[in-house]
């Protein structure tokens, strides 16, 4: 048996309080007149009236209980067959730098798209523990692995460009904490999602050396290069002439990107629309899954009616007897 609404059951010490003091002080309740002295008719035989009507209070007494676990909600838990779940450990890794506000997916910014892409990839997991590391110039654990894609949800919102107040990328920083955070995981298959749209070009960590590393670990590593190919623009805050669009070059070092997923025996992919973002991870999605079991769902079938119904019957019973055949005067 399973309650629903266990907190109910805290009710009962207080209906105890209640019935204690009111047979100890029954007095109270009862109107009182004088009677000459009953003493003389005592030995006389007991009616059924008398001899029960005590009893009575206790039809209401036992309603008031009952109805306390109805409000409880007593439920029968329906097992469902055992199935089988898969889950991975990931980590993602979002490229926070100046040039990710580039407006290469119209209307969207390479950050927007970025984030949407994730988001829509998180929100598609089940038992999966999913990480989310930002990284420009320097690297930053914004959340660990984690099932709760409620709050890894609220940290990726958080991410902004220049969420590390630093410039530059430092791809082989990154791919290095993301692995530190990962080295422990007892999952069976562990992966790297790495979207940044530049070279790296700072930290003290070589992006291959980093990759290198996670291949010892079993960690894959999925690169993704952001941003449409040749010239794009930016928007930037003239204090003249107000918003402006200035050109940037496109600066993804592609090799690298394909050769640091060659070295973990994971892929390189390219981003140039919000639709082959979806489509890339999907394609991780098929590409890593490992079977874990999983419990079997859990159902629950409410059965309070009957404990409710046995209240209202007991409660309706009391007080129909107390009014009508155990009624008395005054």
């Amino acid at each position: 048996m399973h309650f629903a609404n266990p907190s109910a059951f805290l009710l009962v010490p207080v209906i105890g309080a209640l019935i204690w003091f009111r047979e100890r002080q029954s007095s109270r309740f009862k109107a009182s007149l004088p009677f000459p002295d009953l003493s003389l008719i005592e030995p006389l035989p007991r009616t059924w009236r008398t001899r029960y009507g005590h009893q009575i209070i206790g039809l209401v007494y036992a309603g008031m209980v009952l109805g306390v676990v109805a409000l409880a909600r007593p439920q029968a838990v329906m097992k469902g067959e055992a199935s089988k779940a898969r889950g991975i450990d990931i980590m993602i890794l979002l490229d926070t730098s100046g040039s990710m506000r580039a407006l290469d997916f119209d209307p969207l910014d390479r950050m927007a798209a970025a984030k949407g892409a994730a988001k829509n990839f998180i929100e598609h997991r089940k038992y999966d523990r999913i990480g989310l590391v930002a990284f420009a110039g320097v690297a930053m654990l914004q959340c660990p692995l984690t099932l709760d894609y409620g709050a890894l949800l609220e940290y990726l919102d958080q991410v902004e460009v220049g969420v590390t107040t630093t410039e530059n990328t430092a791809i082989g920083t990154a791919i290095a904490t993301a692995v530190n955070h990962l080295k422990k995981s007892t999952a069976k298959s562990k992966i790297i999602v790495l979207m940044t749209d530049g070279r790296n070009n700072s930290g003290e960590i070589d992006p291959l050396t980093a990759a290198k590393a996670a291949a010892a670990l079993g960690i894959k590593i999925y690169t993704i290069g952001i941003g449409i190919r040749g010239q794009s623009v930016i928007p930037v805050q003239n204090p003249v002439f107000g918003r402006q669009l200035v050109p940037i070059e496109e600066d993804i070092d592609e090799p690298s990107l394909n050769q640091i997923a060659q070295e973990t025996g994971g892929r390189y992919y390219r981003a140039t629309s919000t639709q082959e973002f979806d489509d890339i991870y999907d394609q991780i999605d098929k590409l890593e899954k490992s079977e874990i079991a999983a419990p079997p769902p859990a159902e629950f079938e409410d059965r309070y009616r009957p404990w409710l119904l046995l209240a209202m019957a007991l409660l309706a019973s009391g007080s129909i007897l107390s009014a009508t055949v155990w009624r008395t005067f005054p």
